[in-house]
């Protein structure tokens, strides 16, 4: 595994938190206000001034937020982040802060389902175009370049079948083309994986998951450069307004607290589970970037440190039924969306044919887990309980 560098117990548990202004509070305050006041005009002009880096209005600054803003931008080894209310919001910030009308952008093939969205149908409405391809073979994304191609996005892994791609290969391919390169790291967390540190422009996150890491939040996460990120909070953050509350970051930071421990929990029961599970007769494939039978298996171990929570499995079922019968008898799994959290999760493909939302371009045999942080073992005696009911 990689050795990190960062301090992450500084980080996560001190960094920005200027406890000797704050009575020697331990936990940080919450400044739940929407103005900041001031006690002369001449004051008012300074503060207009730094509206974007100085307590006025909470929609621009707010310290609480600004204090989360320095740990996500220290973990991810970036000048400077930014915080959304949603991960679709963070995705759509750092593209839209990047492209403008006749752009073109090459994409993932199969990105989160709203990022597919959002490059798929909405921003065609405005004249940005897209190419979906297999960005893990480098000579299908030099295949896709045109002339107006603005932005690279990637997805490594994705989060249904966590195909990976080299970024730092992709990147110095962006680099010698002058175009901007955007990694969703959602998977990984800044702790598996650091895509600035290979070159990467743009990091995005769901903040709902690991970072906020008790299913009591959604937000999303912008890193990058101090450039980047001033000039999305002047324009998209402050214009379209999808802000994270000044509460919500406080529960963010309080989730951050165990981020380390939660995800090295979630990451080793996952792959015991997934060695256990790889050979199993009821069971026609399995889909996890550390799993010993996975072709990628030597890109995962040169840019990631360590596998996420997230696995999927393909069943040896006969039908719809068979994949319901397993997941209805599963004792301690939530049937659920989303993943990051303390809880462990199953989620069906099957069930996406109800949903006017999502198209499932996948098998409807294969079932997603996350894996939380209770007892792995149990998790695991669960499963193969499960299979039997196939």
């Amino acid at each position: 595994m990689k050795t990190d560098s960062r301090d992450l117990s500084h980080i996560l548990n001190h960094l920005g938190e200027e406890r000797e202004e704050y009575y020697g509070a331990v936990s940080p305050p919450i400044f739940q206000t929407v103005n900041f006041s001031t006690t002369s005009v001449s004051a008012l002009r300074e503060k207009l001034k730094h509206e974007l880096e100085e307590p006025f209005y909470t929609r621009g600054f707010n310290p609480t937020v600004g204090t989360l803003r320095k740990k996500l931008a220290a973990l991810e080894g970036t000048e400077d982040a930014l915080v959304f209310s949603s991960g679709s919001a963070a995705v759509a910030a750092a593209v839209m802060s990047s492209t403008k009308q006749g752009d073109h952008v090459i994409c993932v093939q199969k990105p989160y389902s709203w990022t597919a969205s959002l490059l798929g149908k909405y921003l065609l409405k405005f004249g940005v175009t897209v190419s979906f391809v297999d960005a893990s073979e480098i000579s299908a994304v030099e295949g896709a370049f045109q002339e107006n191609t603005r932005i690279i996005y990637l997805e490594s892994p994705n989060s249904l079948t966590f195909e990976m791609q080299d970024i730092e290969a992709l990147t110095t391919l962006a680099k010698k083309r002058g175009l901007v390169m955007i990694v969703d790291n959602s998977y990984n967390s800044p702790l598996n994986q650091t895509p600035a540190s290979m070159g990467a422009d743009l990091i995005v996150h769901s903040g709902t998951k690991y970072l906020s890491g008790h299913s009591d939040v959604v937000s999303g996460v912008v890193c990058g450069s101090r450039t980047r990120i001033q000039k999305m909070l002047a324009e998209e953050y402050m214009t379209l307004g999808a802000i994270i509350s000044p509460h919500d970051a406080w529960l963010m930071m309080r989730g951050m607290r165990t981020l380390e421990l939660r995800i090295n929990r979630s990451a080793e029961s996952a792959l015991k589970i997934v060695t256990a599970l790889e050979k199993h007769e009821k069971i026609e494939a399995i889909y996890y970037p550390f799993a010993p039978s996975n072709p990628q298996l030597a890109l995962a171990k040169k840019q990631m440190k360590q596998g996420g929570g997230l696995f999927s499995i393909k069943l040896r079922a006969e039908n719809e039924q068979g994949v319901e019968r397993f997941v209805d008898s599963l004792k301690r799994f939530l049937i659920a969306t989303s993943w990051g959290g303390y809880e462990s999760l199953a989620f069906p493909l099957c069930a996406l044919a109800a949903s006017k939302s999502f198209e499932n371009p996948l098998p409807w045999n294969m079932v997603r887990f996350y894996i939380g942080i209770e007892d792995g073992e149990l998790l695991l005696q669960d499963l193969l309980n499960g299979l039997q009911k196939i």
